[in-house]
């Protein structure tokens, strides 16, 4: 289809709740969104794309065709969204990780059932719980349940083996009470396993009081022994509710999300609280368009994250929201839960504290795992993005003027190879056009047109040209430069970096005016900066050697013989005009003839006249 066709068929849709499938040239689905107005929502991707993200541009320019499905509400487009995206895996949603890369708990149906860890849910007649976090916790977790309440964990199969042989070591270790005994009932053993789905399903308080209660019944009826074994395992189970080991959200009150982009890998943590208490963390890395913000990636993330959970908080804790969907998620998971899931953005307080852990959390472990070249390749595509090049600069140039007053005028070229300075590029020069005539602009332009020549001469000291001139100082500076580049012809883009009051870089401006603001991201604020610095540290440097010896070199002009080299010779071995006046003839004369260093000592003690007797 067309665009000018799918217009047309966007601005048909009804007014209604959705979910909508872009599809290719070959009919595959490579995005899936949700809306509560269908029209209003498609219809804007095939709207001027000026307003639209680079991501978005680059999806919509591969849609040949979409297709929508209607529903009565908006939280069932959000199910519906999810249950798609995990169908298809569309190539522009955030994708997490499928549920198999999770496990499972599995409650088998039969008169003796058991519980075992597998990878995913099948269609049988058994009870599923989860998915839970990784493999080891969940093992862990499962068998503290099993130890708790005593069940069996050996290889007995019952009602076969009930008597037909010895308990074994777990009953005598007072890690299980013997189902295999034949004064065990199977009246016992379940009651047992549905106090151990209620701990599954993160009912341990409602089963702590179930369990005081029954224990104080058999108190008061005397019977002590079955009181006492009641006690253990409340003991047990509350103990087991504070252990760090347990299935992370297993007794959660409380999830709390952080979320954080990095340098070229995006995490979100999930920490789980139970009365205050940490309980468990989840981490998982994953990626996400550069141009996707917080509430998007939240939107699509903890949908995909809590949907296929059987076990839910009663509170879910965000960093931000995305168009309602902290509503939209609170119903869809209060209906799955059975009790009200309250989803919501705290802005102040000690949630919003614990949302700051979080995301502290997930920005050690996105850095943890991300490489030194993942990290320059993406300040290098932020910076790309900003000022809409082809591609990523791999070569930048940058160009500084210093003098004092009307004399000493030079300039610095400073060379990064992305991220890292390329000093054997780094070229100075002393401005020629200018002298006693300092003009910051006349100085640029003579630099870059020095700098332009050079390369059009096909000297190899300034080949390959940049793919990025900038030009320390504002507008009018980044102009003078570009005027340059036009007259030889060259199109590489030119930026002129602004300082704050601070000295420092905080926006780059285009030679026609527009500020392109960097101080919001880190990565390229950094990068720039330190540009900067360099090139301005070259400039001075080169600046304050130029003019030592223009001072050194007036000073000494005028005295009889003292020419260049017997000058260059003297400020080598004294350093300075002071020490020079200072040194008497004696010392003089161990770098220059006799004659000269009278002639010296002269010209700095003309009221003394010839004597020379120091």
């Amino acid at each position: 289809m067309t665009r000018d066709e799918l217009r047309e068929k966007a601005n048909d849709l009804p007014l209604t709740p959705g979910v909508y499938l872009m599809m290719d040239k070959t009919g595959k689905v490579i995005y899936v969104g949700k809306a509560k107005k269908l029209k209003n929502r498609v219809s804007q991707y095939f709207q001027d794309s000026a307003g639209h993200t680079a991501k978005t541009r680059q999806m919509v320019a591969q849609v040949d065709h979409f297709d929508t499905i209607f529903v009565s509400s908006e939280f069932e487009a959000l199910v519906l969204e999810n249950s798609l995206i995990k169908r298809h895996s569309p190539k522009y949603n955030i994708l997490l990780k499928d549920d198999k890369g999770y496990p499972f708990v599995r409650l088998s149906r039969e008169e003796y059932p058991r519980f075992s860890m597998v990878n995913k849910m099948a269609q049988d007649s058994a009870r599923y719980f989860g998915p839970f976090g990784g493999r080891y916790e969940t093992r862990q977790a499962l068998d503290a349940v099993l130890a708790a309440l005593r069940l069996p964990t050996c290889s007995r199969s019952f009602p076969r083996d009930i008597g037909a042989e010895r308990p074994c070591l777990n009953f005598h270790m007072g890690r299980c009470d013997g189902f295999c005994r034949k004064e065990m009932t199977a009246e016992e053993y379940r009651a047992r396993i549905e106090q151990a789905v209620q701990l599954l399903e993160g009912k341990s308080k409602q089963l702590l009081r179930d369990m005081t209660a029954q224990m104080e019944a058999e108190a008061e009826a005397l019977r002590f022994e079955q009181a006492a074994a009641l006690r253990d395992r409340i003991n047990a189970i509350g103990a087991l509710a504070k252990k760090q080991t347990v299935i992370a959200g297993l007794c959660a009150d409380t999830d709390i999300w952080g979320i954080f982009r990095g340098s070229g890998k995006c995490c979100y943590a999930v920490l789980h609280m139970e009365e205050g208490n940490l309980a468990g963390r989840e981490t998982e890395l994953f990626t996400a368009p550069i141009d996707e913000d917080e509430g998007e990636m939240l939107s699509a993330i903890t949908a995909q994250y809590y949907l296929p959970r059987a076990i839910l908080p009663h509170e879910i804790l965000l960093p931000a929201e995305n168009e309602g969907h902290c509503e939209d998620l609170s119903q869809v998971l209060t209906r799955r839960a059975g009790h009200r899931v309250w989803v919501h953005v705290p802005r102040r307080g000690e949630k919003a504290e614990l949302l700051e852990m979080a995301r502290r959390n997930a920005a050690q472990e996105a850095e943890r795992a991300t490489t030194d070249a993942e990290r320059v390749a993406h300040t290098l595509e932020l910076l790309q993005r900003m000022l809409d090049l082809p591609a990523p600069p791999g070569r930048m140039e940058s160009f500084d003027i210093s003098n004092t007053g009307k004399s000493d005028i030079v300039a610095s070229m400073v060379v990064y190879s992305g991220t890292r300075p390329l000093k054997s590029a780094y070229r100075r020069f002393r401005i020629q056009s200018l002298e006693g005539h300092p003009d910051d602009y006349a100085s640029m332009q003579e630099v870059l047109t020095r700098r332009l020549q050079r390369a059009a001469d096909g000297d190899e000291k300034f080949l390959p040209l940049p793919d990025v001139f900038l030009i320390d100082g504002g507008q009018t500076h980044a102009a003078a430069a570009l005027a340059v580049a036009e007259r030889f012809g060259v199109t590489v883009p030119v930026f002129g970096m602004v300082k704050d009051d601070r000295h420092r870089t905080r926006a780059l401006v285009t030679p026609d005016g527009r500020e392109i603001g960097i101080v919001a991201n880190q990565a390229v604020f950094s990068l720039i900066g330190q540009i900067q610095e360099e090139t301005h540290r070259f400039a001075i440097t080169y600046h304050h050697q130029s003019h030592s010896k223009s001072a050194t070199r007036s000073a000494l002009d005028g005295i009889p013989g003292v020419g260049p080299k017997r000058r260059e010779e003297l400020r080598k071995h004294f350093g300075t005009i002071k020490a020079i006046r200072e040194a008497d003839v004696e010392t003089l004369s161990a770098v220059v003839p006799r004659s000269t260093a009278e002639a010296v000592w002269n010209h700095f003690h003309p009221a003394e006249g010839e004597d020379h007797s120091k």
